[in-house]
């Protein structure tokens, strides 16, 4: 009996969710915001009701009660890029059943990925792995949806055994991948030393074979990642102390959390000359360290909005003064913007994503004005933001279709725009850090 009323409880709420030209999905909430909101720059409110419909023109609610985001133009549902995509609905999950349903709905096909294969990084709608690449913020991702889902609702209802499961993989290859050459049979051909990867030494950290941009790490120490995982690992806990009430998975969360956190503050920084202390984009626990930055999320550039550091951590500025000058290979300057790019697109185009990272970490407004400028500046007409630009001629992108920055975009404009307190990710506050 309890069962027939779960589905019909979907079956209302999807009901509640109406159809319109393919993908779309209309929620009441999110539709509501749209098409209300106000703003005395045109083309900024054009941008913004675009961003903020655009995850709901890529999801879909799947026969299994689960919901599925595609990427965009690719028929395929990212870990990483899914979680955030809807995280800007969460502002609204309170106020609406059927975005909450949809939030429930990733969460829960989240996990089933997991438990699949926790080493895949994107999945079809039918469950097939699109791509095996071994991306730690991939095991980060879901865990810090899970918890901010759970902290703005209060809804402990996603404390399903199937989430227990996949929450336990990701531990599990966490905990493993801590000691990667020794306990990992993991390979993939685009890594280096015949798919194995580059040697690594022993740190606390958690190897990992991918960047969050999909390329191979040079060093498979990915700091940003590590970062992330220090967040996700201390939400985990939290989730199996107080969802689960099992005290030793919380435990051993929160143990491979400070292991891994020490490791960062050992090997991942960096003395420079110019900039003094810095984080390293990699390393690799031998002395090796690549100092760079790459748009996607985690990046260096990110790491308080991902809740791992203040701002105005001395380590951090040193960093950021580094990561937006031209010693860092990927920062490049146009025209119409300037700001970090990615190896993964055509050298010389800068990302939204590290443009809105740059608006998000400021802590001057009219910096944050600046990237403001120069995101509406990227629009080729039609009032989407894209993979990567060409910050003199932004009528040349990457990706038709890309639905992340657009959803980080509509976050922005919520919280830095119009002043609403910004969305949770956990904290970081009981952990010691260089520079503070």
């Amino acid at each position: 009996m309890r069962a027939f009323f779960a589905v019909l409880l979907f079956v209302i709420l999807a009901l509640r969710v109406t159809m319109v030209s393919g993908w779309a999905l209309e929620l009441s909430a999110v539709a509501h915001a749209a098409a209300g909101y106000q703003q005395a720059n045109s083309h900024l409110a054009s941008m913004f009701r675009a961003a903020l419909l655009n995850t709901s023109r890529q999801a879909t609610f799947a026969a299994d009660g689960t919901a599925y985001v595609k990427t965009g133009d690719i028929p395929a549902e990212w870990l990483r890029d899914a979680s955030a995509q809807v995280r800007p609905y969460l502002f609204f999950a309170k106020q609406d059943m059927a975005v909450a349903a949809l939030l429930r709905g990733i969460i829960a096909r989240e996990a089933k990925y997991l438990e699949i294969d926790p080493y895949a990084n994107a999945f079809t709608l039918d469950y097939r792995v699109w791509e095996r690449k071994f991306e730690l913020d991939s095991l980060a991702y879901p865990m810090t949806l899970a918890w901010s889902y759970w902290t703005v609702t209060g809804d402990a209802s996603i404390f399903t055994p199937d989430l227990a499961k996949g929450l336990d993989r990701a531990l599990e290859t966490m905990e493993r991948e801590q000691d990667h050459p020794r306990n990992s049979s993991y390979v993939h051909p685009e890594l280096a030393e015949g798919a194995h990867g580059r040697p690594v030494g022993y740190t606390g950290m958690i190897w990992t074979g991918f960047r969050p941009s999909d390329d191979a790490c040079q060093y498979n120490y990915l700091i940003p990642s590590e970062m992330m995982a220090v967040v996700a690992l201390g939400d985990l806990e939290a989730i199996e102390r107080d969802g689960y009430h099992d005290l030793i998975r919380a435990q051993r969360a929160r143990s491979l959390r400070e292991e891994v956190q020490n490791g960062i503050q050992t090997f991942g920084i960096i003395f420079t000359p110019n900039y003094g202390y810095v984080y390293a984009y990699e390393v690799d626990g031998l002395g090796n360290a690549n100092l760079m930055d790459d748009a996607n999320i985690p990046s260096l550039l990110s790491a308080p909005y991902l809740g791992y550091t203040k701002s105005t951590n001395t380590v951090y500025r040193n960093t950021r003064r580094f990561l937006l000058s031209r010693d860092n290979p990927y920062y490049y300057m146009g025209s119409v913007a300037s700001g970090i790019g990615s190896a993964h697109t055509n050298d010389g185009w800068v990302w939204p994503l590290a443009l809105l990272m740059q608006g998000f970490t400021s802590t001057a407004d009219d910096e944050r004005q600046t990237v403001l400028r120069e995101l509406l500046g990227s629009d080729p007409g039609d009032h989407l933001l894209h993979e990567s630009f060409d910050p003199s001629d932004p009528h040349r992108f990457s990706r038709l279709d890309f639905g992340w920055p657009n959803a980080l975009f509509s976050e922005y404009v919520m919280t830095v725009v119009d002043g609403h307190p910004a969305l949770p990710v956990g904290t970081t506050s009981d952990l010691e850090f260089r520079g503070e």
